[in-house]
């Protein structure tokens, strides 16, 4: 029961309340409603504990200040490609410092050429060091605690996510505005806002491999597959004839993963053509994001590939489903959306198209005019 004394009851507010003054788009109504307080406080005294046991309570801090010239920025729990991608977007503000990353194994070559972080770790053997001035913390989860009381247990820390945990979030904008804050407001909400998006450093190594694959100098590029049914589109061959009927020039590259090669087969069975390069499951992430470079356009659904496209300045005709593009996109980036509340398989192809063209005559004329 002693234990309990230092958490009040208005730090569960932590749990859902935005710790910046800046709105974001968010669910946290939604949230309240359909999660229990029961649950909810359950979580953050857990986490509360688990700093307290190891000895981290006092070594939270608010403030990136001047002197926090050395950081190490621990980032594991939420591991999916898209979402590494939006929680360390906003690394770019501090890019006067010197930043190492502790990141999930299958991340780590996301940021192998990237201009901020200088050193990647994936284990904590691999940190010799614990010279750091300070610590950032992607949740206050126990596996990122734990991470941290390991390797920098006497360093001071501050917390991205901290307590905050279930509401839905466009977790780009919250980054960006959390470390803001976190640097005492350098930026106003506007030009927060203005340069919010993902970023992504492609090798030289990577761009090589690509350019020697010998992909057509003019194509758009369509990203098939998906890991939730709701967000994956099945009437992409259908796209893919009109795209053809309307421009029998035109190149299409076909992009994915492992969970993309059934959908590619069936197209390349039914819609052969010399202009379709059918590159599913054939280069690595990084790889792929610069095949997404190099295309004028990406159509795609709400997943890794689309936050690829943002990160490298693609143009993109994104689905949504459920999660609204307001909870995904930002302003910094050249989109046009289309959502339905419950499957992008709602979405018609008649849709999709009157879109793409939107976005095709504005990207072309935007090239002929360079």
């Amino acid at each position: 029961m002693k234990l309990m004394i230092g958490i009040k009851m208005k730090n569960f507010e932590k749990t859902y309340k935005l710790p910046f003054k800046f709105h974001i788009p968010n669910y946290t109504l939604d949230f309240l409603v359909k999660k229990s307080l029961k649950k909810r406080n359950f979580k953050f005294i857990k986490r509360s504990l688990f700093i307290l046991f190891n000895k981290q309570k006092n070594l939270e801090i608010y403030r990136i200040l001047p002197e926090h010239k050395k950081i190490l920025w621990i980032n594991v729990s939420a591991p999916s490609l898209g979402d590494s991608l939006m929680d360390l977007s906003s690394r770019v503000l501090i890019q006067d410092r010197v930043v190492d990353l502790f990141t999930d194994t299958k991340n780590a070559n996301l940021y192998k050429n990237d201009l901020v972080f200088k050193s990647i770790f994936t284990k904590k053997n691999q940190v010799t060091s614990s010279d750091y001035d300070l610590v950032i913390i992607d949740s206050f989860g126990t596996k990122s605690i734990n991470i941290k009381a390991s390797i920098a247990s006497q360093v001071n820390y501050v917390g991205m996510f901290g307590f905050f945990n279930g509401p839905e979030v466009n977790r780009v904008l919250f980054n960006f505005h959390r470390l803001n804050q976190l640097l005492d407001y350098p930026k106003n909400e506007i030009e927060i806002n203005s340069i919010a998006k993902c970023s992504l450093e492609v090798s030289y190594a990577d761009k090589s491999i690509v350019v020697n694959s010998n992909l057509p100098s003019n194509y758009i590029a369509i990203a098939l597959g998906g890991e939730w049914s709701y967000r994956t589109y099945n009437n992409w061959q259908y796209i893919i004839e009109e795209l053809i009927s309307d421009n029998k020039d035109l190149n299409i590259v076909l992009l994915g993963s492992g969970n993309a090669l059934e959908i590619v087969k069936k197209i390349n069975n039914k819609n052969y053509h010399p202009n379709i390069i059918d590159c599913v499951n054939k280069f690595t992430f990084n790889q792929t994001a610069e095949i997404i470079n190099r295309a004028k356009i990406l159509l795609c659904c709400d997943g890794g590939l689309m936050h690829s496209a943002n990160s490298v300045n693609t143009p993109i005709i994104a689905l949504f489903a459920k999660l609204s593009s307001e909870m995904q996109l930002t302003d910094a980036v050249t989109a046009i959306p289309i959502f339905d509340e419950y499957d992008v398989n709602n979405i018609t192809t008649e849709e999709v198209m009157l879109n793409y063209k939107k976005l095709a005559k504005l990207v072309y004329s935007h090239h002929q005019g360079e």
